[in-house]
């Protein structure tokens, strides 16, 4: 039995068991992407697409260059084995694991919740979009008619049509039905997901605990605060929850070097040797979306810059991690600039004492580029590996 883990091999099992390293298999296919999202049981949903949309990115990172399309029908398409739920945040997950959010969809009805205040002083709209939805089936918001499908404040402003929609999606009255261009489009949960889905009815607690289960699996080691995040539980019902896996053999407590708290590792977790992959990761991949766990595990401080003034940014609008095999060695601000067909290298930065290996990362921005559609590469020449990033692309 493991007792000890160092913090090379927390690294390495982070990575393997979410999908880094393992041997390119040729073409990205259905099995692969099913493979995939089920191992990571989530896909973060995110509306920036400077570069590309979030939830594309994981996939990329993993396995490389696939076709989005082919994602789009899995995902989004009318026979589609995954929906949409607050999971984390704003996710696609597969549909049997629909039932496990519940307790949390129940939570949002209380007259404390956030939700459950707007829908007791908004009843007759609501109302209003049950009876709409159950006549003429899944719309999206824009093509609803009512007085009040109007924007309130800026572009972003919600009208109260919208706001009602997003209401009945969080007491999961409402699920999503696919998306065109990233609209979501809207329908009864009965009349988009199997009646099996629906009638199935789990415990709170066997909910919990299935769900601390999961995403050890998918983290394959994390302390108590790194798993309840997965999932956005709260620690003290996770911890409650470990203690019970460790009772079943499914976790195993262990140490990790340099880490100052328990750890759990999966029993199925693989300690791999080494781990050799290059990737960009997006701002929401599980690997680094936790930003305490990737200081700890990679000394990788990150934050977000999109909500930042443009004159107090420091790395870029949009910065991905650069991982290179077990380390995390840079940053790199892409943007697609469609119209022109170009891959914008905004800015590129080394992390500090990293060593990078310019051609392999050269490499990567070409097939992102190629994924991207894009017939180019300009490096913009903002930050310290831009220059050597530069001159590699032209090798």
């Amino acid at each position: 039995m493991v007792e000890s883990v160092s913090a090379p091999q927390a690294r390495r099992i982070a990575l393997a068991a979410q999908g880094f390293g393992r041997p390119a298999t040729g073409s990205v296919g259905t099995r692969q992407l099913n493979l995939l999202i089920r191992k990571l049981g989530v896909l973060q949903l995110d509306s920036v697409n400077v570069f590309e949309r979030s939830h594309y990115l994981p996939v990329f990172a993993r396995l490389g260059a696939y076709d989005k399309a082919l994602l789009d029908t899995l995902t989004f398409g009318r026979r589609s084995q995954y929906t949409e739920a607050w999971a984390h945040q704003a996710a696609i997950i597969p549909i049997e694991s629909w039932p496990l959010w519940r307790r949390a969809m129940d939570a949002r009805r209380e007259p404390s919740s956030g939700w459950g205040r707007w829908a007791e002083a908004n009843g007759p709209m609501l109302d209003f979009l049950r009876a709409e939805l159950a006549e003429k089936g899944p719309l999206p918001a824009g093509r609803i008619e009512h007085d009040a499908n109007v924007r309130k404040g800026p572009w972003w402003g919600w009208s109260d049509v919208k706001t009602g929609l997003e209401c009945l999606f969080m007491l999961g009255e409402v699920v999503a039905a696919g998306r065109i261009r990233f609209e979501r489009t809207y329908a009864l949960a009965e009349q988009v997901l199997p009646a099996e889905i629906l009638s199935r009815s789990i415990p709170k607690h066997d909910a919990v605990r299935e769900l601390v289960r999961s995403g050890t699996e998918a983290l394959g080691i994390g302390t108590v605060r790194d798993i309840a995040d997965y999932w956005r539980l709260p620690q003290a019902l996770t911890k409650v929850a470990l203690t019970e896996l460790v009772e079943s053999g499914d976790v195993l407590p262990v140490s990790v070097e340099g880490w100052g708290s328990p750890a759990f590792l999966h029993k199925d977790a693989r300690i791999p040797r080494r781990i050799t992959h290059t990737a960009l990761l997006s701002p929401f991949d599980p690997i680094v979306w936790e930003r305490a766990r990737a200081l700890r595990m990679f000394n990788f401080h990150y934050r977000i810059e999109i909500y930042t003034p443009a004159p107090k940014r420091i790395f870029g609008y949009y910065t991905l991690p650069l991982l290179v095999d077990d380390a995390i060695v840079g940053r790199i601000d892409l943007k697609t600039d469609r119209q022109n067909c170009v891959l914008l290298v905004q800015a590129a930065w080394r992390e500090a004492g990293a060593a990078v290996d310019l051609e392999r990362v050269a490499a990567l921005l070409r097939e992102t580029a190629v994924w991207q559609g894009m017939e180019r590469i300009e490096v913009a020449g903002r930050g310290d590996l831009s220059a050597d990033l530069a001159g590699a692309l032209t090798r």
